[in-house]
């Protein structure tokens, strides 16, 4: 049986969820992290050592880490599968890794001031919002003349930069508006497997 730890609030989940809908892929959903609890417990460490999620578990087999858990999926999944062409597919890995190292990171700071500090620093917000920004308009331009992330089709690169652009264009702040990213965005957001993945309230 194929279990993922996670809760639906996590951005990192959310990948992972859209990712396995998106694949049909059969598996149980259990709550973990925040409010949750469970990742600090023994048995949960002794899956994911580092305590957070989502970890993916499978006859045995553990895998943790959001982006590999879309590679992986990419992998089993003819679905998602990653394209022939070798530059194609490396294109595809730069933007997990944009994602992960660049995008995302941006915008941690304001996210976390907004949604979850009782006492928000708007100076660290503004500085947030300035470098994600950045971020923004290169994603937007890279999107001005194409429907997907990489190629003609739906992949796990449109579901890495799809979580991460829903947190950013819902962030309770004022954004340059960026129309390739929207009509991106809003395309990909309109698929059956996001509805699961995105339909919680950001928190």
């Amino acid at each position: 049986m194929r279990k993922l730890w996670g809760r639906l609030t996590s951005v990192n989940v959310q990948k992972a969820v859209w990712a396995l809908d998106e694949a049909g892929l059969a598996y149980e959903r259990i709550e973990a992290g925040g409010a949750h609890g469970v990742v600090d417990d023994p048995a949960y460490r002794a899956k994911n050592p580092n305590g957070l999620v989502p970890t993916l578990e499978e006859d045995g087999f553990v895998l943790w880490e959001s982006n590999a858990i879309l590679r992986y999926v990419a992998a089993i999944a003819p679905a998602l599968a990653y394209p022939a062409d070798p530059r194609e597919r490396a294109q595809i890995e730069q933007w997990l890794d944009w994602q992960a190292t660049t995008f995302t990171p941006a915008m941690r700071d304001a996210f976390w001031q907004l949604y979850r500090s009782s006492n928000p620093d708007q100076t660290v917000i503004a500085a947030s919002l300035k470098r994600t920004e950045a971020l923004a308009a290169i994603l937007d331009a890279h999107l001005s003349d194409r429907n997907y992330a990489i190629g003609q089709t739906f992949g796990i690169a449109d579901i890495a930069l799809g979580c991460a652009a829903h947190r950013w264009l819902n962030l309770p702040a004022e954004r340059v508006e960026r129309p390739a990213l929207r009509r991106w965005y809003e395309r990909i957001a309109a698929r059956p497997a996001a509805a699961r993945a995105l339909g919680e309230p950001i928190a």
